[in-house]
């Protein structure tokens, strides 16, 4: 029996742990931890582990499927393709470049090309309308980043490896390894801070597996973090410990923002957040004592009703006391393109200044909300969506009251095709499944935000070949967006340079003789943009199976040089966010107004990965084949509930019942629902179709009234519910 061992990366979230596969007669066999990888040195999660299970799935899309009434039948790539692209065509010439919209979900997102093409495909069309996940879990840190610093992927990120103090709000690096912050083997790493005598907080409300392991717990009302933030500010401010000099050369709006957080001391706040006083002081002086300190937030803020201001707020909080851009403080990487942001703000590539069509909500990093998706499709007028092209993603299952507007709204499209590698909730309402390929049938690079953001605490870049090759008619999703644009006839990017580069390059692999050796692929794509990134050639990539060490950060190279505002300061008080944080009283009032009523938050599993990893029969066994309700016995004995008991959860917009779990892992007044099930209806999926798992998100609200105004962000974290017995 052949055997052979091939060395890549995992692709599944910003970790991206280096690999051993293990390949015998065209399968793999086995995935384990490359130990001699430059930055992970061993370590990866047991999703990453697993992967060649879900890759080997029966359930596996391996041909195009085109919808003919109630069934889908096989159809030829070059059918599929010319129906799609007369469609578009149509579409285009009837209602404009805004009747064609595009969904870009995740794992994909976590590849290098594939995102870039789906925004160069619809903005050939001269179509605005990309929505993607951000709207579901980050596009707070893009609004707050362009208007501090200049330009969205401007994210600075804790200097994990030399912090004296880290506080960790809204975050459980243990199971999720963190966010736009690269961090493989996080216990390991956060142990270290307390092995060099330095302090770790998590500010959550539930003792997470992080918080389990080390560091001191913070409980913290759900939804309540800006309040606990602007204090937190307040008392930098009341103890003078602003870095003057630093802050008078590099930043702006430092009294206005002082006026900002003078009508929150501690005591306030400590009112809704449920956080005393004391503890709150503690944990500043803790921070303002240390050699370098972060203060970092994640999904579980994101994710509330003022995820944005939130941001603002943190990322204040480490400018004025000198943290930001400091070794110990917070880093701004420089990503593999020298002045990336400073080009790409001249070019206003991600800079769009648009409003949606509904609600009048801004775009961000060029991007619409998903939660607008429906009223979108199902309102009519000019601009209205027709037609959308969902790239790896999972809609009808991640965004906000799925199976209600948005289920209708996709049933109403005149063209929907979904390019994935199984056939979920969304894709069983297409007209056409494109089957895409897997992690381990695609070359990469490391995917955008490390290579544009440099969104790593230790600097490396690694290529990887496809380990396996596309089986049956699969194709690589690079390959089906450049033939997708070729045939709707997208200009890629709006450039027809462009278009005709590539439209020529994918000519010449029609060639006899030489097309295999000169024609277009993801591969030749990727050697272009190493060169491009100035990381070298492939070839000398592969030369460092391991990875390759990049320059280290040094910090102090951000202020002054690579601020992209206007002026070049850091703007501490943009007009908008000042405003907003001054009406923040009614929303004070209605928290202290509620303080007895039940809030709900997401939770993510060890075992699961948002929607796309039910299909694993391993990952869902035995108790693991449903979500659970988790709350504090507290709460369960005032429902009058015991573990395991059926309850019934009820928003404002639906309710779902499902078995509880009562643990003092809760706080009092918080309940937590693990998130990305509810595949009854799946029958794509013939294991995950089978779990009893409800969707979480049905529970929260869509629409333009109910997101977040600067990220166009669903409230998923913080609804206020009521939970009763079965």
């Amino acid at each position: 029996m052949s055997s052979r061992t091939e060395l890549t990366f995992c692709r599944i979230c910003e970790a991206t742990c280096g690999l051993r596969a293990t390949i015998e007669e065209g399968r793999v066999v086995a995935i384990e931890p490359d130990r001699d990888h430059v930055v992970t040195k061993g370590y990866s999660c047991i999703k990453g582990l697993r992967y060649h299970e879900i890759h080997h799935s029966p359930d596996r899309l391996r041909v195009p499927l085109k919808r003919v009434g109630d069934r889908f039948e096989e159809i030829s790539w070059e059918k599929a393709l010319e129906e799609i692209g007369a469609k578009v065509r149509q579409l285009v010439n009837e209602h404009g470049g805004d009747s064609v919209s595009a969904y870009l979900g995740n794992p994909i997102s976590f590849s290098l090309l594939p995102p870039v093409l789906i925004a160069a495909f619809l903005q050939g069309l001269g179509s605005r309308n990309l929505f993607q996940t951000g709207s579901q879990d980050c596009n707070n840190k893009f609004a707050a980043a362009e208007r501090l610093y200049g330009f969205p992927f401007i994210q600075p990120f804790a200097d994990i490896d030399r912090s004296q103090c880290l506080i960790i709000v809204g975050s459980n690096p243990a199971v999720s390894r963190s966010s736009f912050m690269q961090l493989p083997d996080p216990i390991r790493r956060l142990r270290a801070i307390e092995g060099r005598g330095g302090k770790v907080f998590n500010v959550n409300p539930r003792r997470t597996e992080t918080a389990k392991q080390l560091g001191t717990q913070v409980f913290i009302r759900p939804d309540t973090d800006i309040y606990f933030l602007l204090s937190f500010l307040h008392e930098v401010f009341v103890r003078d410990a602003v870095a003057r000099e630093r802050v008078s050369r590099h930043m702006k709006g430092l009294e206005t923002l002082r006026t900002v957080a003078e009508a929150w001391p501690a005591e306030r706040s400590a009112e809704v957040t449920g956080i005393p006083a004391e503890t709150l002081r503690s944990m500043v002086d803790a921070y303002l004592e240390a050699d370098g300190a972060a203060i970092f937030l994640s999904t579980g803020v994101n994710q509330g009703s003022h995820g944005t201001l939130a941001f603002w707020i943190q990322e204040t909080i480490n400018a004025v006391t000198g943290n930001l851009d400091r070794l110990g403080g917070t880093i701004v990487g420089h990503g593999f393109i020298e002045d990336f942001p400073k080009q790409a703000r001249k070019g206003g590539h991600t800079m769009r200044k648009d409003l949606s069509r509904i609600g009048q909500l801004p775009s961000v990093a060029d991007t619409f909300p998903a939660g607008l998706m429906a009223d979108e499709i199902l309102t009519p007028g000019e601009g209205q969506v027709r037609a959308l092209f969902c790239l790896s993603g999972n809609p009808l299952l991640t965004v906000p009251n799925s199976n209600g507007r948005l289920e209708k709204a996709l049933q109403s499209l005149e063209l929907l095709v979904v390019i994935d590698i199984f056939r979920n909730e969304t894709a069983n309402h297409a007209h056409y499944i494109l089957p895409g390929s897997s992690a381990l049938q695609r070359p990469d690079l490391p995917f955008v935000f490390q290579s544009l953001m440099g969104v790593q605490p230790v600097p490396y870049v690694q290529f990887t070949d496809a380990l396996l090759p596309l089986e049956d008619q699969q194709r690589d999703e690079t390959m089906i967006l450049l033939q997708l644009a070729r045939a709707c006839g997208s200009t890629l990017f709006g450039s027809r340079v462009a278009s005709g580069f590539f439209n020529a390059w994918s000519s010449l692999g029609d060639l006899p003789g030489i097309g295999r050796r000169v024609g277009l692929t993801p591969e030749r794509l990727l050697g272009l943009m190493a060169r491009a990134f100035r990381v070298g050639s492939l070839r000398g990539l592969r030369k460092s199976p391991h990875g390759r060490l990049l320059a280290p950060h040094k910090g102090d190279d951000f202020l002054g040089r690579r601020v992209v505002t206007d002026d070049g300061l850091v703007d501490l008080a943009p007009d908008e966010f000042v405003v907003a944080a001054r009406e923040l009283e009614n929303a004070f009032e209605a928290e202290r107004a509620q303080r007895g009523k039940l809030k709900l938050i997401s939770k993510r599993e060890t075992h699961s990965h948002n929607s796309w990893m039910h299909n694993f029969p391993r990952f869902v066994e035995g108790k693991r084949s449903t979500n659970y309700l988790y709350m504090n016995p507290e709460d369960g004995g005032r429902v009058g509930v015991e573990s395991g008991a059926m309850v019934e959860v009820r928003s404002s917009v639906a309710s779902v019942r499902l078995p509880v779990q009562l643990t003092d892992e809760m706080m009092v007044g918080a309940v937590a629902l693990p998130h990305g099930w509810g595949h009854q209806a799946a029958d794509g999926l013939t294991v995950a179709s089978q779990t009893s798992g409800v969707n979480v998100n049905l529970l929260a609200a869509d629409g333009p009234d109910e997101l977040e105004y600067f990220s166009g962000m669903a409230k998923l974290n913080g609804i206020w519910v009521e939970v009763v017995a079965v």
